[in-house]
């Protein structure tokens, strides 16, 4: 099948309401929707710890943690494997091949992004913001909230590129998730499947709609800035 052909059986599939299709989608969206909404506030509220307290051992953490942003989605998906098989310590839970393992993995994987982005863009935030909360006598989390508010658009941002790592990997879903039709085979590891059989329609079809997800959220993101600033 030419690529021509593919591309036509590919909007075909994706404007006919094809069942196995949107199934993967929706799998992908919602383990991806829900490995965000746990990372989101541990990455974020680890990353402004990091920025405004002094620990014992805070810059090795730093460095650990920015290490990790280039680190293989295989190797999250290898660690987390080796926990929950049958010989693993977690293996009594019985999470292998599950939507729960893949969202574990996600969250892994978004959370050092999350943390690094966040703790960059409170360092850099305006200190007279958080001085000036001091000086009025505002609460802890007070404090917090006026800093995270000054510094919502790099906020966005974090959010954006862990979202855009987490929906598009495939190391760490193919091997904590199986690829199990209907349970968890999720947009890149049915790309992967399909590709490999030579079955290149639902390939391009999924692949539009990660295409089309992805620009969805960064657009949303330019969107909510411009308003803001306007």
């Amino acid at each position: 099948m030419g690529l021509f052909d593919a591309s036509e059986a590919a909007l075909r599939l994706l404007f006919s309401g094809d069942p196995e299709l949107w199934q993967i989608v929706g799998v992908s969206l919602s383990v991806t929707l829900r490995a965000m909404l746990m990372a989101m506030p541990l990455g974020i509220g680890i990353g402004y710890l990091l920025a405004t307290l002094e620990f014992p051992g805070r810059r090795p953490l730093i460095v650990v943690t920015q290490g990790l942003l280039a680190s293989p989605t295989v190797v999250v998906g290898l660690i987390l494997y080796l926990l929950l098989s049958r010989q693993g310590v977690l293996g009594p839970l019985q999470l292998l091949f599950t939507q729960t393992a893949m969202v574990i993995g996600q969250v892994l994987i978004a959370l050092p992004v999350l943390i690094a982005f966040s703790l960059a863009a409170i360092q850099g935030a305006d200190p007279r913001a958080r001085e000036t909360a001091v000086a009025l006598g505002a609460s802890a989390p007070r404090i917090a909230w006026t800093m995270l508010v000054e510094v919502r658009f790099a906020l966005m941002a974090a959010v954006c590129n862990a979202f855009g790592r987490v929906v598009s990997e495939i190391g760490c879903s193919l091997m904590v998730g199986g690829n199990i039709a209907g349970v968890t085979r999720n947009i890149p590891t049915a790309i992967a499947l399909e590709t490999s059989k030579g079955e290149f329609a639902q390939g391009i079809a999924l692949g539009i709609v990660l295409l089309v997800v992805a620009l969805g959220i960064n657009s949303a993101f330019a969107f909510f800035q411009g308003e803001s600033r306007r």
